[in-house]
């Protein structure tokens, strides 16, 4: 797919008015931003999820359960799965919901492993029943991925793995995602997705680098930052967002080629140290805060981590419009305009439109 045709995907509305999407996840972060995307562009969105994580949630102050179809539920309860898309009778399914964090998967490693494998095992299975079912799209994470702590960016053919339950659950649910794409060639075409460390406005979960910032500058307090040194692929969210658009259009169209693993991340430059990124977003937010490392022992947390994206530069065509700097303006202009006059929502919407004007 050339470039241009990237822009057109994303940006034409006729490439999405009136389609059937189901969202898994669409209280969470990503959910949430991908679903007020999609109903941006015309999409028939429904949405399943458990209650949003946090308070306060993009969820809630977007007020997305006025614009879709919003409906409780948790992907570790089969039957309610294969009921709601069933009902839904969905043309495409993005699948986003997940036990998200390290640090939370040490203390409940069980509903990380239920949640996170036999959840996608769930929707998987639903789909594959539900005949209106065209496509789907995992969204799992860069660290599926067995870390080797070295220099170079993992590839999608690198091997699964993971050290601790949550990254361990991502690589065993990729393996389920690849043992279904194969055993059922005939049914929906199924892609995965691993993004690298996403940040935005509207995030509010706990122990995540970003909202964790962002409370700390809001109350007035300085910053506690576990491990400086630790090097991501940061990422606006919006940059992933779009790139699983892309990949469901292709889908959604009969292409199979795309029906496999892509990474998103940034350009080798915005793979910078957590430290980097606290001083910037300082810098940018303003006032006296400064940062503070807590005492004490900490779970172990992979150190570095890199993504290849040359696979979706090259098939899909999509590549990064925001440097970090710009993506981390971003996050301090959503929060600071937030604050200032409530409209989530409004912020949201000229932020994507914003993000849109730069694919031309």
């Amino acid at each position: 797919m050339a470039a241009g045709s990237t822009v057109e995907v994303l940006v034409r509305p006729e490439n999405w008015k009136g389609r059937r999407v189901l969202v898994t996840g669409h209280t969470g972060f990503k959910g949430g931003w991908l679903s007020l995307w999609l109903h941006k562009l015309g999409a028939e969105v429904t949405g399943l999820s458990l209650p949003p994580p946090s308070q306060p949630s993009f969820f809630d102050q977007t007020g997305l359960a006025e614009l879709i179809d919003h409906r409780i539920g948790d992907i570790r309860d089969e039957g309610l799965v294969r009921q709601v898309i069933g009902e839904v009778q969905p043309e495409l399914v993005l699948h986003l919901a997940a036990q998200p964090l390290v640090r939370y998967s040490y203390d409940h490693p069980v509903e990380t492993y239920a949640t996170n494998i036999m959840g996608t095992v769930h929707v998987l299975e639903a789909c594959r029943q539900t005949s209106s079912v065209r496509a789907v799209v995992c969204i799992t994470t860069d660290k599926c991925y067995e870390n080797q702590e070295w220099i170079w960016p993992y590839r999608e053919s690198d091997p699964m793995g993971g050290y601790d339950p949550y990254s361990s659950s991502k690589g065993a649910a990729e393996l389920v995602i690849s043992a279904y794409r194969r055993s059922y060639p005939d049914n929906p075409a199924i892609a995965s997705v691993r993004a690298g460390n996403v940040i935005g406005g509207g995030d509010w979960a706990l122990d995540r680098l970003v909202p964790d910032i962002v409370r700390a500058l809001l109350a007035g307090r300085d910053v506690e930052i576990r491990n400086p040194n630790s090097v991501r692929p940061w990422q606006h969210v919006l940059e992933a967002l779009g790139g699983y658009l892309i990949i469901a259009h292709r889908l959604m169209a009969g292409d199979r080629k795309v029906a496999t693993a892509y990474n998103f991340g940034p350009s080798d430059e915005d793979t910078q140290p957590v430290g980097w990124m606290v001083e910037r977003m300082l810098q940018a937010w303003g006032g006296s805060s400064k940062w503070v490392k807590p005492e004490g022992a900490q779970p172990h947390e992979a150190t570095l981590l890199r993504l290849d994206c040359s696979k979706a530069r090259s098939e899909l065509g999509w590549r990064p419009r925001l440097r970090l700097e710009e993506a981390l303006d971003k996050v301090v202009e959503w929060h600071k305009e937030v604050d200032r006059s409530g409209d989530a929502r409004s912020i949201s919407l000229a932020h994507i439109d914003d993000y849109m004007r730069r694919l031309g």
